[in-house]
């Protein structure tokens, strides 16, 4: 038979991309191969899925509907004398001015005019490898050449899903601008000689576009920068724009919005400096940029190159277990999160252990599968394939075509992109918290475990909370699950208190001159992780605490303990904080972290003979509407009617909350559940329920029988409601939540709670993972069958050692660097993103995720 005969009879194997499918022609979907390495890469005609050559027979044999393939093989030539190549001559890197990555002017990342590619493709059919040359083949049947011109011209799925390029300077414009308020009151702006009408400040200064004055910005972490007489102006005034002076040129200037809390772009802001006597296009740059100063502060002498170790040469590592991962643009947090997590044996034993059961269970759409995925992390991680020594990559380079060298670390383009769909955060590009990511993490590893090992179980504790009522002495004992422990950081129990005092009094004495610290003489705060752990331990009073013992508010002591302790342990600092001025900081302290934990001493013993309980119900009766007008009548109207009653809502605080960049729907629900209590526990209350499905979403409020609080659901959801009829739930629907692991009676308490919406009750399950081994499950004929709880927790001894830690580095969440520090065979080796080396002096003190190991 020819080989057009051959190809002809594949033609209903053939699909063309019409247009915004995902073509995986990068890398393979099972490991990270590329078309570069050894075998290059098979790219199915049909499934557009691309696998390598060691994984392409399992995927056909798998499924043997997709038999016809792209193959690409690419080869990368080094350009003499290319900037970057490598060579002796080779001129230095540019030093970037902008806040990017793979832009004009920012990091560069990419490999553009540093090498010449060359591609070999042809046409495979499995199951033999037979090969057909492509073009070369005489009147190639229209459908085939159709499908590999769509692929070869395709950007790929890993291009579409991530961002080859980051600017962190690219500005939304500000939704005052077109309608922004300006004062006729006469103030004319001189071109130079300004100073802060509010102190003597005389850099750093900010006009307010609307009225013109002239104010110092905000004081950074590190106590540079302002005295915040800008923010207080706004906060007064709720004028929202203002302009750096010193950065105003012809083509633009630095713009803040106080009420977004961002940088924005001001289309019309020559217009809006000439209201005032600028004229902008006769203005010369005269102070640094956001952008600038960010850049100095984060390069400032001590922490970076501190954290970096950056000032030494260190031994680099490589083999399994010492493979870097590639920066994405802002995905340090993600590396250095992944590092940690796959050094634990659970995560190992259940992702690596079993790569090769998990790819033959895998489905045909392998990259939209997490726990593939995660199988995938694990073996580029943790099989060294991907981290080869230099004497390795020196001989494959000697029996391979000149420049074309062994593949070093690995990018999980596909796993950032499933780990962060839907969420709001992580499924961009900006930097984000790896706090946050890690709690992010294990909650979607729960959901995709169901019936199977859980790794994260290894992570898990449960806390013991000891609330007791001050005037009647009764007490309650509730116990939670948690896979952190959060330690707050008390700056003001410094061992050094006295110093950073002097420090920060001569630092003011300087900044009322117009002078500032040199960054050389900073005195952190120095703590140690007891201090911390002392302060965690202490009691905590909770005002207007209802007490159903003298069924009247009254004031309670809680205190937190260890109820069960964890195989690993994750201390978190909370480094990051909002200062009474409602500006995020980063507190800038030096810890004392001891290599060895013993928290026996914390470990909770439940309730203690002598002790009496308090009855059940805790929350106050609600009083019906009687005779009451206003406010009082529209609500007794409501429920009269059954309407749904608009929830009293604290708008204020809504607001405080809002401009700190938190979804406005979400400020509502923390203020509502917390009953108004103002900011602080509204904000507790975003950062216990940040990863909820429905975090985002509007507050809904049903109505409840007389005498009951309405009963929130999703993110705020408690106790579980009472057991109603079954009738007219989905069959279907109870079918497909027992295939996602649930038991019928889950299945029916999650339909029941979300008026058996499949989506929705899918999301609770998930989100009520904790409760569901102990709560009573409903069943179709209204019985009540207690689930037994089991062991979803291990317990053992409190007694632990450090084995990983996680730094950061900037000035807070949003921006900065993480590196992670990881203790292997006795030595302390760094991970800054894709370098892997030995580390001499591990900074402990400066981390901000520390993880524990149980001593046995």
């Amino acid at each position: 038979m020819s080989a057009l005969e051959t190809l002809y009879g594949y033609l209903p194997c053939v699909k063309v991309p019409r247009g915004g499918e995902k073509i995986y022609k990068d890398e393979c979907i099972y490991c990270f191969n590329t078309p570069e390495s050894e075998g290059g890469l098979f790219v199915c005609l049909k499934s557009y899925m691309g696998l390598c050559h060691q994984c392409v027979q399992k995927f056909y044999e798998k499924f043997p509907e997709n038999p016809i393939y792209l193959y690409l093989q690419r080869t990368k030539i080094e350009i003499s004398g290319a900037e970057g190549g490598g060579g002796l001559e080779d001129p230095p890197a540019k030093k970037p001015t902008r806040l990017a990555i793979g832009v004009e002017g920012g990091f560069d990342v990419s490999e553009e005019g540093r090498y010449e590619i060359q591609e070999e493709v042809a046409i495979v059919v499995m199951p033999g490898y037979e090969s057909f040359p492509y073009p070369s083949i005489e009147d190639t049947p229209v459908q085939i050449q159709l499908a590999i011109e769509g692929i070869l011209k395709s950007s790929g799925a890993d291009k579409q899903s991530a961002v080859e390029s980051w600017d962190g300077e690219v500005r939304q414009v500000s939704k005052h601008a077109d309608k922004l308020q300006q004062l006729d009151n006469g103030v004319k702006v001189p071109p130079k000689g300004w100073k802060c009408s509010r102190c003597d400040l005389v850099e750093n200064l900010w006009m307010n576009l609307t009225d013109g004055s002239i104010l110092c910005g905000r004081r950074y972490f590190d106590g540079s920068g302002g005295n915040n007489h800008a923010v207080d102006h706004f906060k007064e005034t709720g004028f929202p724009l203002a302009v750096k002076l010193g950065t105003i040129t012809p083509t633009g200037a630095d713009v803040f919005s106080y009420d977004e809390d961002d940088m924005v772009e001001d289309p019309h802001l020559a217009r809006h400096l000439a209201h005032f006597g600028i004229n902008m296009m006769s203005m010369e740059k005269t102070d640094k940029t956001m952008t600038e100063l960010e850049i100095d502060i984060n390069q400032r002498v001590g922490e970076w190159a501190t954290i970096q170790e950056s000032d030494k040469q260190l031994k680099p590592m490589y083999g399994p277990g010492y493979t870097g991962m590639r920066n994405m643009g802002n995905s340090c947090y993600l590396n250095s999160v992944m590092q940690v997590i796959f050094t634990l044996p659970d995560f190992q034993k259940r992702y690596f252990a079993e790569y090769g059961s998990i790819l033959n269970r895998a489905p045909e759409e392998a990259p939209n599968d997490f726990t593939t995925q995660m199988a995938k992390v694990g073996y580029g991680l943790l099989s060294g394939a991907f981290s080869n020594p230099p004497e390795e990559e020196m001989a494959a380079a000697a029996a391979a075509p000149p420049a074309k060298k062994v593949q070093n670390g690995i990018t999980p383009r596909m796993f950032k992109t499933l780990i962060g769909k839907g969420h709001p955060e992580f499924s961009t590009n900006r930097q984000q918290d790896a706090q946050e990511f890690f709690l992010h993490l294990i909650n979607v590893i729960d959901r995709h475990s169901r019936g199977q090992v859980n790794p994260t179980v290894c992570l898990k504790y449960m806390a013991e909370e000891r609330i007791q009522c001050v005037q009647s002495g009764k007490v309650r004992y509730k116990q939670r699950s948690d896979y952190l422990l959060s330690l707050p950081v008390p700056v003001e129990l410094a061992d050094n208190r006295e110093e950073v005092i002097v420090y920060e009094t001569r630092k003011r004495e300087k900044e009322s001159k117009g002078e500032k610290m040199d960054p050389k003489e900073l005195v952190r705060a120095k703590l140690s992780m007891q201090t911390c752990l002392d302060t965690w331990a202490d009691a905590e009073s909770i005002q207007d605490f209802y007490s159903s013992a003298l069924q009247a508010r009254s004031v309670a002591n809680k205190t937190t303990r260890f109820a069960t302790f964890p195989d690993y342990l994750m201390v978190h600092l909370k480094k990051f904080t909002i200062g009474e001025d409602w500006v995020p900081k980063k507190l800038d302290v030096s810890m004392s972290i001891p290599d060895e934990l013993d928290l026996e001493h914390l470990r909770g013993k439940g309730i203690q003979p002598g002790e009496e309980e308090l009855p059940e119900g805790e929350d106050p009766p609600m009083e019906e509407p009687s005779g009451v007008s206003g406010a009082g009548a529209g609500a007794a109207a409501a429920a009269n009617t059954g309407q749904k009653q608009e929830p009293e809502i604290d708008e204020g605080t809504v607001m405080q909350l809002s401009e700190m960049g938190f979804p406005t729907e979400a400020c509502r629900k923390a203020v509502y559940f917390t009953s108004n209590c103002g900011a602080e526990a509204a904000m507790d209350w975003i950062m216990q329920h940040m990863d909820d499905p429905d975090f985002a979403q509007p507050l809904q409020i049903e109505q409840a029988p007389a005498g009951r609080r309405p009963e929130p659901e999703g993110a705020a959801a408690g106790a579980p409601r009472a057991p109603e009829s079954s009738s007219g739930l989905s069959e279907e629907a109870l079918t497909i939540l027992e295939a996602m692991g649930f038991t019928r009676g889950q299945a029916i308490r999650g339909l029941k709670a979300t008026n058996n919406d499949l989506e929705r009750a899918a999301d609770w399950l998930f989100s009520h993972s904790d409760e569901l081994e102990t709560m009573a499950m409903d069943t179709e004929d209204q019985g009540s069958l207690p689930v037994p709880a089991s062991p979803q927790v291990h317990d053992g001894a409190g007694k632990y050692k450090l084995v990983a830690f996680i730094s950061h580095m900037g000035t807070s969440t949003m921006c900065g660097h993480y590196v992670c520090h990881i203790l292997k065979d006795g030595r302390w080796v760094i991970y800054n993103d894709d370098k892997v080396a030995v580390s001499e002096n591990p900074p402990k003190d400066l981390a901000y995720l520390y993880l524990y190991q149980r001593i046995q």
